[in-house]
């Protein structure tokens, strides 16, 4: 099931929450592990069974870690409680790609089940906190089952900790504040859903249209190369906010996941802005513990590769996301060496000389400018790798760009200058509203909005009615959109 989906928005979410609601305290976790798995059985009936398996198996191995603690019983169920979420997600995520790359084997593909990552993941998290005292062991099985299949972020993220929801689950919600929780929830719920269904959706019809094609001009390259990042972007954030909406309205509070990574100026930049509870999660359980940057510059080189060839794996078997993961290490390795070089210090600055302080101004200006283009670059290219299975199809998308290679026409006529006018003419206005939109400039005009009409002694109705207004004016477009059209890609089926 689709949070984009008539049957989520209208029929789902709504008896849910009322049931939720409806019942005492206690048995809201209850509620919670039901529909939570209603929600995963609609699209896996039967992986559910592997969940719930996985759910039984880590709590009986960490309530025997609590019983021998101290001893040597203790780490062999702590190691198991790791290994087995592991071995499960090789199983079905890699084996057949493990098999055929090293043995030359070809096996059957197994149908990989959807949000095993993510659940995996916060398996293991919660293992290793307990394991180390990080968080206290949850005693109450039906409660811990809640976390692990919470459906608002079971499939698509953020990777929720369980020391980030232990409160609300163990001791309920804090109704003192929930009313401006769960407005601000349902206003989160409808910008994500407008992201994923009014941006990505449609800019995602213009990647495809672009793809079957087969050739294409310059521009209508570099529209596309725009348009994979815009719609990985809008649709993977959108499948964010509309989680940390739903946490929101059910009286949690998830992490962020993004804050506008394209405005970034360096990739170390952009990586504490995109995908943010991955990259903690691989910092905290993986980075820091292989020693981190306290170690020998050769060791922490391999420390990044590390991490970034299992980044990479994290989002598929493929040598398309080996090389996503292992780009990533390489820029990072360098821009971190350079940094380290030189101190990352500025040389000091004569205040006094207001000519050379304002050439140096320029100049910051001009090094900035310079370092937003390369991350862009950066971006695009990864992400036509990132969205294409096979490397010679990203080789040919990049190649594109620079006028070169098969996915060029040569010889075009008047007729393919017509379809590629009318294309770049139909989506052109969808592709300018992603590009301001991946930006923080909307959010800071409705915020100076809101504080002007504040001033006004009915400021604060008239901002309510607005808020009001625009999550209607969303949800009537969305569900006109998702009534009308059939394109509503799930990109997070490989997680």
């Amino acid at each position: 099931m689709l949070f984009s989906s008539i049957t989520f928005l209208y029929l789902f979410l709504p008896f849910t929450i009322l049931f939720y609601f409806f019942v005492p305290q206690k048995g809201r976790n209850f509620v919670l592990f039901v529909m939570s798995l209603l929600f995963y059985a609609w699209g896996e009936p039967v992986y559910v069974l592997l969940m719930l398996a996985q759910i039984v198996i880590s709590y009986v191995l960490l309530w025997l870690v609590d019983r021998y603690r101290g001893k040597k019983a203790a780490r062999i169920f702590y190691i198991l409680s790791v290994f087995l979420p592991f071995a499960a997600l090789f199983y079905f995520k890699y084996f057949y790609f493990f098999m055929d790359t090293v043995f030359g084997i070809q096996t059957k593909i197994i149908a990989l089940p959807i949000g095993i990552s993510f659940y995996t993941f916060q398996i293991v998290s919660y293992c290793v906190d307990v394991y180390y005292n990080r968080v206290e062991r949850q005693k109450n099985l039906v409660t811990y089952a809640a976390y692990v299949t919470l459906f608002p972020q079971l499939v698509a993220g953020p990777i929720v900790r369980y020391s980030e929801i232990e409160h609300t689950l163990t001791k309920g919600i804090d109704f003192s504040a929930f009313h401006v929780k769960f407005k601000q929830g349902v206003v989160r719920f409808a910008v994500g859903l407008g992201k994923k269904v009014l941006i990505a959706n449609v800019i995602g019809e213009f990647v495809a249209e672009v793809a079957a094609l087969g050739t294409r001009n310059l521009e209508l390259s570099w529209a596309y190369a725009i348009a994979v990042s815009l719609q990985i972007y809008f649709d993977f954030s959108g499948y964010s906010d509309m989680a940390i909406g739903l946490g929101g309205i059910l009286g949690f509070s998830f992490p962020e996941n993004f804050r506008y990574p394209f405005i970034s100026r360096s990739v170390t930049e952009f990586w504490r802005r995109w995908h943010i509870t991955l990259g903690a999660w691989f910092r905290d359980y993986v980075y820091i513990p292989m020693g981190g940057n306290r170690v020998h510059m050769t060791r922490w080189m391999l420390n990044i590769l590390v991490v970034w060839l299992f980044t990479g794996l994290w989002h598929g078997a493929g040598w398309n996301f080996i090389t996503w993961g292992l780009l990533f290490a390489v820029l990072l390795v360098i821009e971190k060496g350079v940094s380290r070089l030189f101190g990352g210090k500025n040389p000091s600055v004569n205040t006094a000389n207001k000519e050379y302080v304002l050439k140096k101004d320029l100049t910051g200006v001009t090094i900035n400018i310079l370092k937003h283009i390369y991350v862009i670059l950066v971006i695009l290219v990864s992400f036509l790798i990132f969205h294409n299975e096979s490397l010679l199809d990203t080789i040919t998308d990049i190649q594109a760009l620079f006028a070169q290679g098969s996915r060029i026409a040569q010889d075009v006529g008047s007729v393919d200058k017509a379809v590629y006018a009318y294309v770049m003419r139909n989506r052109i206005m969808i592709l300018c509203i992603g590009l301001i939109g991946s930006t923080p400039l909307p959010l800071w005009i409705w915020t100076k909005l809101q504080e002007r009409l504040r001033t006004f002694r009915i400021g604060e109705k008239i901002v309510c009615v607005l808020t009001g207004a625009m999550v209607l004016c969303v949800m009537v477009l969305c569900t006109a959109y998702l009534i009308d059209g059939s394109f509503n890609p799930f990109l997070y089926f490989r997680f």
